[in-house]
């Protein structure tokens, strides 16, 4: 997703405020941002204790209004400097802030003590706001790029874990019976999944010694499976780190090609590394040209 400003002016300086970070200003308004949703994700929280709602009732909601109107005015901001707006509000963190305000005012429109009990319900959604908090964090990036990466391992994963799950499940619903709670093969695969987790609730137990045998080896392959997806995920977060840091440009003098991105000689032999560029206009002087006396 691409946004662009709407022409130039107040809107171009809106849009260098709101949805960039590399000036003050900017920061100082990320960071306002983040203190107001934490203090509204805290607000919510405190209001959920009943003891707390009692005494601070109307407090919490004095606040909450408070952050909804300051939270409308900042989506109002955010479609008025932009060149198009639907970009933004079919994004993801348009969708959250749409949720986040949409809740409270809902209660202004929909009357009647039925609806008012839906509203209570769709307040709880007022929590997404605490996932704007990750556009914040460059790391996420990191993470976010990681698991684009492994997914088609994970997800294969998954699937060979599944199909482990159903042939246990299988076994399991043909060799104990109904009364132990194998009554069909779903409440089995319910079974074998509650098993391989090493959750064991206990509402479903194996009564035959080949049963037992089986779900000793089924937890013993759940404990053994689980560095599986953590491996796979944690490799993709190390090969993120290291395209973010380093370049595959090669040293034109050793061959050496593990530099940082903002190296400009070789940490080995001290070519510079842009020795062969085209224009040599560009050249630098490598340390050896500049210890080599004038003729």
């Amino acid at each position: 997703m691409s946004l662009k400003p709407a022409g130039n002016g107040l809107r171009t300086q809106l849009f260098h405020v709101i949805f960039e970070s590399d000036t003050p200003t900017a920061k100082g308004f990320d960071i306002a941002l983040i203190v107001a949703i934490l203090i509204s994700v805290a607000a919510l929280l405190l209001d959920s204790v009943d003891a707390y709602h009692q005494r601070f009732g109307d407090l919490f909601l004095h606040i909450e209004w408070a952050f909804t109107l300051l939270f409308t005015i900042e989506i109002g901001l955010r479609i008025y400097c932009l060149e198009r707006p639907w970009l933004y509000l079919k994004s993801f963190y348009g969708i959250v802030d749409l949720i986040a305000i949409v809740p409270a005012w809902l209660v202004l429109v929909l009357p009647g003590a039925q609806a008012l009990v839906m509203i209570r319900v769709l307040r709880v959604l007022r929590i997404f706001r605490i996932l704007r908090l990750m556009e914040f964090v460059g790391e996420g990036r990191l993470l976010i790029d990681a698991l684009k990466r492994s997914l088609r391992q994970i997800m294969l994963f998954f699937s060979s874990i599944l199909m482990v799950v159903t042939l246990f499940a299988t076994l399991m619903y043909a060799i104990e019976t109904p009364e132990a709670g194998f009554t069909s093969i779903p409440m089995s695969i319910y079974w074998a999944i509650v098993s391989m987790t090493t959750v064991g609730y206990g509402d479903i137990v194996p009564v035959t010694p080949l049963g037992k045998a089986i779900t000793v080896l089924l937890m013993l392959l759940g404990y053994s499976i689980i560095a599986v997806p953590t491996g796979v995920f944690s490799a993709q977060v190390i090969r993120s780190i290291r395209e973010e840091r380093y370049s595959d440009e090669a040293c034109p003098g050793c061959g050496h090609d593990r530099h940082e991105k903002r190296a400009r000689y070789c940490l080995r032999c001290g070519t510079w590394l842009d020795e062969y560029t085209e224009d040599p206009r560009l050249r630098e002087p490598s340390a050896q040209e500049e210890k080599k006396p004038d003729t």
